[in-house]
């Protein structure tokens, strides 16, 4: 399936409220993990039922509430049911191909965004969305599978009593996105690397295996751009948003994340750009080389044009031709040919065509 549309035929004229789930099944279960945290205490656990996360939703503490994989839309029910969301925003959780954006509803505020993935050994760049409800203690994230992006942040939890363990949930939120948008400058490092490593290759021996190479970095790109435009018009919306779940001294750092996803996109239009002029130099550079060969053959088959008409005439079949009786007439043919031959070579070399 396409990378960039994945609508299904049988979703053409659905309600777009409608609770069905609209994407690929990428895991057999649903998984909900909870952290529940203070300053003074980390607790992780696997709730034994739905029911008991409606319990967090009151609770003092902050609670980050994870739930992997979307496909089940029984269950998905049962858990929105629990945790206040509304049909409308659940139905916008269980559609991965969703367009990043933010909405707020009476109980949280819905933050969608994808995650790009990047597998160092295989060199394949996966998107995976990612769906924010931010309440007033309650962090609740939605991911399509279970991974490890985001360890780092739960090991900040368990590990160091700092801004994380009582800023909010909001700034738990901010720490996600953070790490997404980290990911894709890392992401973005990782192609223009190779990118970068091109331009020699590219002057020294340009191969056809390279104008391959170059329009398979040039599809990855495109891939890239394609989710982080979108990001950056919903973090910049994000900044700019007046929401009461959003404390005022942690609207700084969603300015922070304006920054980074700046950078991001910056960083994709400048070797989009590479790219394009990495192009250029190919067909530039192969045009100069298929010249230099056209110089050559033209500067032999212009010599060889005199030479050919000394033959041919000396072939024709008249018998009255009077260099044809005379005793040296054969030996001044070649030294006549030879000297066309060296004065026109001398010729092309002092005007450089060769």
């Amino acid at each position: 399936m396409s990378r960039y549309i994945k609508k299904k035929k049988e979703e053409i004229g659905l309600s777009p409220y409608e609770i069905i789930f609209r994407g690929q099944k990428k895991t057999e279960n649903i998984n909900i993990r909870v952290m529940d945290f203070n300053l003074e205490k980390v607790d992780e656990f696997i709730p034994k039922s739905i029911e008991n996360l409606s319990q967090l939703i009151k609770s003092k503490t902050i609670s980050w509430i994870n739930i992997d994989g979307l496909h089940e839309t029984q269950k998905m029910e049962k858990i929105a049911g629990a945790l206040n969301i509304p049909n409308n925003i659940l139905s916008d959780i269980m559609n991965p191909s969703l367009r990043p954006k933010i909405e707020e509803f009476d109980d949280g505020l819905y933050i969608t965004i994808k995650m790009l993935q990047f597998n160092d050994k295989t060199e394949e760049l996966t998107a995976e969305n990612l769906s924010l409800i931010i309440s007033k203690t309650t962090l609740i994230s939605f991911q399509e599978i279970e991974g490890k992006m985001f360890d780092p942040v739960r090991d900040r939890i368990r590990k160091h009593k700092t801004k994380i363990r009582y800023a909010g949930s909001d700034y738990l939120a901010f720490a996600l996105l953070d790490v997404v948008i980290d990911n894709y400058i890392y992401i973005i490092g990782q192609l223009g690397e190779k990118i970068e490593n091109l331009e020699e290759t590219l002057t020294n021996n340009p191969q056809k295996a390279l104008l391959d190479e170059i329009n398979d970095y040039k599809h990855e790109l495109n891939f890239l751009r394609k989710n982080i435009k979108p990001a950056k018009e919903m973090i910049l919306s994000l900044a700019k948003n007046d929401s009461e779940f959003i404390h005022d001294e942690n609207c700084i750092h969603f300015k922070e994340l304006q920054d980074n996803i700046n950078e991001a996109s910056d960083f994709s239009d400048s070797y989009r750009e590479i790219l394009y002029d990495q192009l250029n130099i190919y067909h530039t550079t192969i045009s100069s080389k298929l010249n230099d060969i056209m110089r050559i053959l033209t500067v032999f088959s212009v010599i060889f044009i005199p030479l050919t008409f000394i033959a041919g005439v000396y072939g024709t079949n008249f018998k009255n031709i009077p260099e044809l009786n005379f005793k040296y007439g054969y030996y001044i043919m070649w030294v006549v040919m030879l000297v066309i031959f060296v004065v026109m070579l001398f010729y092309f070399k002092k005007n450089k065509w060769l």
